[in-house]
């Protein structure tokens, strides 16, 4: 009976946002380091031999801006944000998943960068994190009913844009031959990536 009233006078305290940010930061770091470990030096001392490392530079640098994008939304949401549910932790979680793969594929597509399922597997990591972060955002927006978070994400217009935007890429990869296709591809990639680039204030 005592172990139940200290119980009700003092009820477990929730995760902060702040804490939830904290690790959140912390592991996308890491994959950022681990992207950019991954990358190698030219095997020559001339400009030619640098000319070779310019698709996985490339890569790297739509790798580095899909991450930084994630971070900052992810930063801007949990800082309008007031509870954490054990939902929207999972939630969390499922999206750092999604967003520890970045530099598998990324490392990939450097490799072989005109090739159609290495493109169709990146812009499939991309699109399945964007969809773990707007289940990130559906359960964020239900454990704060009574905050202004709701009224704030509205319909996000431009998430949906941007999901379209990847499952356009992965079907120009998919259809047309190599290596018009993987090129279309990461075009449209790097136009999601623009987009993000507009200004949004809903949350800032």
């Amino acid at each position: 009976m005592e172990d139940k009233a200290t119980a009700t006078q003092h009820p477990p305290q929730e995760m902060s946002p702040a804490r939830l940010e904290a690790f959140s930061d912390a592991v996308l770091a890491v994959i950022i380091t681990i992207m950019v470990l991954a990358l190698r030096p030219p095997g020559g001392n001339d400009i030619q031999a640098l000319k070779t490392l310019i698709p996985e530079l490339l890569i790297y640098a739509l790798s580095f801006t899909a991450i930084s994008i994630f971070w900052v939304n992810h930063h801007h949401l949990l800082r309008a944000t007031r509870r954490i549910s054990g939902a929207a932790m999972w939630a969390n979680l499922h999206l750092l998943f999604w967003l520890s793969l970045v530099p598998v594929v990324t490392a990939w597509v450097g490799e072989q960068h005109a090739s159609r399922w290495p493109t169709a597997i990146y812009g499939s990591v991309a699109f399945v994190a964007s969809i773990a972060y707007v289940l990130l955002t559906l359960t964020l927006r239900a454990a704060n009913p009574d905050t202004r978070l709701n009224a704030q994400l509205g319909r996000d217009i431009k998430a949906k844009v941007s999901l379209a935007l990847y499952l356009l890429g992965i079907a120009l990869a998919l259809v047309f031959i190599e290596p018009v296709g993987p090129l279309l591809a990461f075009g449209v990639f790097a136009l999601n990536s623009l987009i993000w680039f507009i200004p949004d204030r809903r949350l800032a």
